[in-house]
């Protein structure tokens, strides 16, 4: 064992000899030839917000299952205040006062705050009464609920309160978080802090996984550092800076990302959007409102938004997946609003959907294949005479894996084998790899670590300085300012003017997410 191995492993015996909630001692977990978990040792201390780091890849939702009852570990052992557990289930986890809060929902849009709490809490009771518990206990944690309204009509950062408060009425005493922020404007990031850290003070624990590093190095009092599976360091991120953070999770520097020139005005519009305007299709999408866009050769447009304000389908009109006018969606001055998602392919656009599992890949399909499903009329010599060159795709395939670092057991496997990060480079390199006049692309970075976030962001910085036009989509403020040269805010349906980003800050991006947009939108 590595000298590192030892000091990391001292340090965890020395943490739990204290204070200690959960101490995992040797966890293993494998699938098939893949090690998810070595050795794993990690104590968390009651009353502290522990960070659990590391790349795609390196283990940490693996290891998170396993606390959870998700998954049981094929070796090690469990310690749940000094006593040796086996969390078989979910239910189990729970029954001991562990609670997790997914960066997914599971909430069903259909029915009312309390009807959802009251699915996951056994021998909920009388709605009334638990509806008074649910309104008392989020307003005292800062998080206000009112138990009748109906999840459809809440936004996301409502809905993340949702999920906390379900957690919250449980009284967990270690909370496992997934991305909490993912899915809020700063400003209710900034209230979902102090939350956690009432909570710590309160002798609650918080395991906390997040790819944002200034908020881990803001809020942690502990790191834990994952890295192909195995501790490679423990550290007080306060004492880190972000740039440090990242070295240690991927175990060599991050490069950073440099915008090149600034690109505010100058070229020709490549994709114009005009007078935009869409009814839901259905009962919980959201209007798309007089929306006006003109993205210029040579620049970055970034729009910004908590989920659920008209992202999705904004992309779908600008795609083809979803007709509209034919004047109000143009690529390289030509009207196309009314043709679908092939024409504007063949047209040298590419397009990255947020969803990556399912909408940008199909799962059972090899990687391949799914080359072949959005590039097989673009002229790269996939498809001829109703035939498919397996050799191309094949020799694609392997060029997006080597420059995008898309790990996998083997060659071209299907899409549903790899992890969340891996696809997601997989899916954005693909389109990247065509060198489209325009792209469009929704959360480029969802859920990829930090070096490959750099990599991702560079590429559309040097697509768009190669004379394309780049519209991307992103809840992250800090992918936001690295990448951008203009910014707009998407609230409700509604597109405010975009503004320069070097004169944009955060705050006036919060305000025009709690709907500002509105009274702001207009003519690019």
């Amino acid at each position: 064992m590595s000298m590192a191995g030892e000091e990391n492993r001292a340090e965890v015996r020395k943490r739990s000899e204290t204070g200690t909630l959960l101490d995992a001692r040797g966890l293993t977990k494998r699938f098939g030839d893949i090690l998810a978990n070595d050795l794993v040792d990690l104590a968390i201390n009651k009353g502290e917000i522990h960070a659990l780091l590391g790349e795609n890849g390196a283990g940490k939702s693996t290891l998170v299952k396993m606390f959870y009852g998700s998954l049981e570990p094929d070796a090690g052992a469990i310690n749940w205040q000094g006593e040796r557990v086996t969390i078989t289930s979910p239910a189990v986890a729970r029954s001991l006062g562990i609670g997790m809060v997914f960066q997914h929902f599971s909430l069903f849009e259909a029915l009312t705050v309390v009807e959802n709490i009251a699915l996951a809490l056994e021998g909920a009771g009388d709605m009334k009464a638990l509806a008074q518990r649910i309104e008392d206990v989020s307003t005292e944690y800062g998080l206000p609920l009112d138990p009748n309204a109906v999840v459809a009509d809440l936004p996301v950062g409502i809905r993340q309160r949702i999920e906390i408060v379900r957690c919250l009425l449980q009284e967990p005493r270690l909370i496992i978080m997934d991305e909490p922020t993912s899915v809020l404007t700063p400003q209710e990031a900034d209230k979902l802090f102090l939350t956690l850290q009432r909570l710590a003070s309160e002798g609650c624990a918080v395991l906390y996984i997040s790819h944002r590093l200034e908020e881990v190095q803001r809020i942690c009092h502990h790191a834990t550092i994952l890295r192909h599976g195995k501790v490679v360091r423990e550290c007080d991120p306060s004492k880190e800076t972000p740039a440090s953070l990242a070295r240690m999770m991927v175990g060599t520097e991050v490069m950073g990302v440099s915008l090149g020139a600034h690109q505010a005005s100058g070229g020709a519009v490549r994709l114009g959007i005009s007078n935009l305007s869409a009814k839901p299709g259905t009962p919980f999408a959201t209007e798309l409102r007089s929306i006006n866009l003109g993205v210029r050769a040579g620049e970055v447009i970034a729009i910004a938004g908590v989920a659920g304000n008209g992202q999705g389908e904004l992309f779908d009109a600008i795609s083809g997946e979803m007709p509209v006018g034919r004047d109000m969606i143009r690529l390289d001055d030509e009207a196309c609003g009314h043709r679908g998602v092939n024409w504007r392919r063949r047209k040298n656009a590419a397009f990255v959907p947020e969803e990556r599992l399912g909408h940008g890949a199909v799962p059972g399909m090899k990687l391949s294949e799914n080359i072949v499903l959005t590039r097989h009329g673009t002229g790269d010599g996939l498809a001829s005479g109703g035939f498919v060159s397996t050799a191309k795709a094949g020799e694609m395939e392997q060029r997006i894996k080597a420059k995008y670092d898309v790990r996998m057991s083997h060659d071209d496997p299907e899409a549903r084998s790899l992890s969340g990060g891996n696809l997601q480079k997989f899916v954005v390199g693909r389109e990247l790899d065509r060198k489209p006049g325009v792209l469009v692309v929704n959360q480029p970075t969802w859920g990829v670590d930090a070096g490959a976030a750099a990599l991702i962001r560079q590429a559309l910085i040097d697509l768009a300085r190669s004379g394309s036009a780049v519209l991307v989509i992103s809840q992250d403020l800090d992918e936001i300012f690295e990448i951008a040269d203009r910014i707009a805010v998407i609230s409700r349906g509604y597109l405010s003017e975009p503004e320069d980003a070097r004169k944009m800050t955060r705050e006036r991006i919060g305000l025009l997410m709690a709907g500002g947009a509105e009274t702001t939108a207009g003519a690019a």
